[in-house]
C-alpha cells in the first residue's frame, strides 16, 4: 500500500494549513479507504492477556479504550495540530469541554485566572462561576489593554484566558503583547479561537501555550454536530490534559470526529467566502444602524490590529439597534431568510440576540462589563448570495423603522 503520508508529520508539517485541513492525520485502514473510516467503537481486543496489560501499562503501541483513543478521533486530533501548529490536540465532546478542562487540568485552589471580560456566556460562567466554587480566583479586564493584564497579575496568576475575536463584543486581544507578557512571567496563555480557526488566525505563532476551540462552528461549518479541542505541547496534552479528560470522561464521539474531518475539507473556502460575504452586509448595515462591530471595517478600533494578526475577520459581527429589547427582537422577527439561531460558524446566515440567549445567563452586572446591551444584534453571515442577505435585512430594519 502507498505510504501514509497523512500520518507522516516530516511530510504534513510542510503543508500549509488548508492542505493540512484536507489531508493531514489521515490514516487508511487495509481497505485503502479514501475516505476516513469511522470507528464505532468502545473497546478493542488483544491477541493475549500480556498485550492488554502491555497496552494498559504504556509498553505497547495501540487502542485500549475509546474514551482514551480512537483511530478516527485520533485522526482529527492529529489534522487540527498540524493545522495549529502545534505538537498535538485532544478533542471533546464539546467547546466548552474544551474551555472547562484547558483550565480544570492545570488549576487547583489557591490559584489565580486572568480573564477577558468579553467571553461567551457559559465561558463567563467558568470564570465568575465555577472556578471560584474550587478556590481558583479570577479578576475581569478588558483584555484589549495589554497594560491591564500585566497591572492584574499576582504571585499566583497561573493562567491568562481569553477570545479573540470575542463573543459577541468583537474585541481584539493583541496577541504578541498578551502571549509576551504571559511567557515573561510564567504564566499560561490558554486563547479560545474559536471565532478565527486556525484557517485564519494560529495564536501559537504568537507565543501561545494553548489553543482551545468549539469545533461546532467554523470545523464543522454546518450545524451538525458538537465538538471540541485542545492544541498545546505534547507535554501539556499527555501529561496534564490527557489525566484529566481520561478520568472525567469528556470524549469526543467517532461520529461527530468523521463529521468535522468532513468539515475541514471545505473550512478554508467557507471561511473565506462567508469572510467576503460578512463585509459586504457589514458594509450595508454601517450605512443603516447606529453602530457596528466588525473588524474587517475601518469604523472598527481595533481595525488594524485586527487585520495584521488575522488572515480575514471572520463571518461573524455584531450591530447595535437603539430601541433596546423590543425593537431588536422585531427586527428577528421581521427576518425572512436569515434563521434566528443562537449559533454561529455555520453556512447559514444566523442571528441572534445575546443579551436574551447566548449571554442570558451572564449577571447584568457581567453584561454591562463586556458592553453586551439590550440592543445588541450578533450575525453569523452565511454562504448565501450576500445580495439576499441585504434584501432581507433591509426589510427587516424598515419593519421596525430603521
Amino acid at each position: 500500500m502507498k505510504p501514509r503520508t497523512g500520518q507522516d508529520r516530516a511530510i504534513t508539517s510542510r503543508w500549509r494549513p488548508a492542505t493540512q485541513a484536507v489531508r493531514a492525520g489521515t490514516a487508511r485502514s487495509a481497505w485503502g479507504e479514501t475516505s476516513e473510516a469511522i470507528f464505532l467503537t468502545s473497546g478493542y481486543a488483544y491477541d493475549c492477556a500480556a498485550d492488554a496489560a502491555a497496552r494498559f501499562a504504556g509498553e505497547q503501541e495501540g487502542m485500549t479504550y475509546s474514551r482514551l483513543q480512537n483511530p478516527t478521533v485520533e485522526m482529527l486530533e492529529q489534522r487540527i495540530a498540524l493545522m495549529d501548529g502545534a505538537e498535538a490536540a485532544r478533542c471533546t465532546a464539546s467547546g466548552m469541554a474544551a474551555m472547562t478542562a484547558a483550565l480544570l487540568c492545570q488549576l487547583v485552589a489557591g490559584d489565580h485566572v486572568v480573564a477577558g471580560r468579553a467571553l461567551f456566556g457559559s465561558c463567563r460562567w467558568l470564570t465568575d462561576t465555577l472556578l471560584p466554587r474550587f478556590g481558583i480566583e479570577t479578576t475581569t479586564i478588558d483584555a484589549r489593554d495589554p497594560d491591564l493584564w500585566k497591572a492584574a497579575i499576582r504571585p499566583e496568576t497561573r493562567a491568562f484566558f481569553f477570545e479573540t475575536p470575542a463573543n459577541p463584543t468583537m474585541d481584539i486581544v493583541d496577541l504578541q503583547a498578551v502571549c509576551d507578557l504571559a511567557r515573561d512571567r510564567g504564566i499560561v496563555s490558554v486563547v479560545d479561537n474559536a471565532f478565527a480557526t486556525a484557517a485564519l488566525q494560529r495564536p501559537l505563532e504568537y507565543g501561545a501555550d494553548i489553543v482551545a476551540y468549539s469545533a461546532t462552528k467554523m470545523m464543522d461549518g454546518q450545524g451538525r454536530v458538537l465538538a471540541g479541542a485542545v492544541c498545546g505541547t505534547e507535554k501539556f496534552i499527555l501529561e496534564t490534559l490527557l489525566p484529566f479528560t481520561r478520568n472525567t470522561g469528556p470524549t469526543l464521539s467517532p461520529f461527530n470526529a468523521w463529521v468535522v474531518l468532513k468539515g475541514l475539507e471545505t473550512l478554508d473556502l467557507r471561511i473565506r467566502r462567508q469572510s467576503e460575504n460578512a463585509l459586504a452586509v457589514g458594509r450595508f448595515l454601517e450605512t443603516r444602524v447606529p453602530r457596528i462591530l466588525h473588524p474587517g471595517l475601518a469604523s472598527h478600533p481595533q481595525h488594524n490590529l485586527a487585520t495584521a494578526q488575522m488572515e480575514a475577520c471572520g463571518p461573524i459581527f455584531s450591530f447595535f439597534v437603539d430601541g433596546g429589547r423590543t425593537q431588536a427582537h422585531g427586527l428577528l422577527d421581521a427576518l425572512e431568510l436569515i434563521d434566528i439561531s443562537n449559533n454561529i460558524g455555520d453556512s447559514r446566515s444566523l442571528m441572534t440576540h445575546p443579551t436574551s440567549t447566548t449571554h442570558s445567563g451572564v449577571s447584568e452586572e457581567a453584561r454591562a462589563e463586556m458592553g453586551v446591551e439590550e440592543g445588541m444584534l450578533r450575525i453569523n453571515v452565511g454562504l448565501e448570495d450576500p445580495r439576499d442577505l441585504i434584501e432581507d435585512l433591509d426589510c427587516a430594519l424598515r419593519a421596525v423603522g430603521l
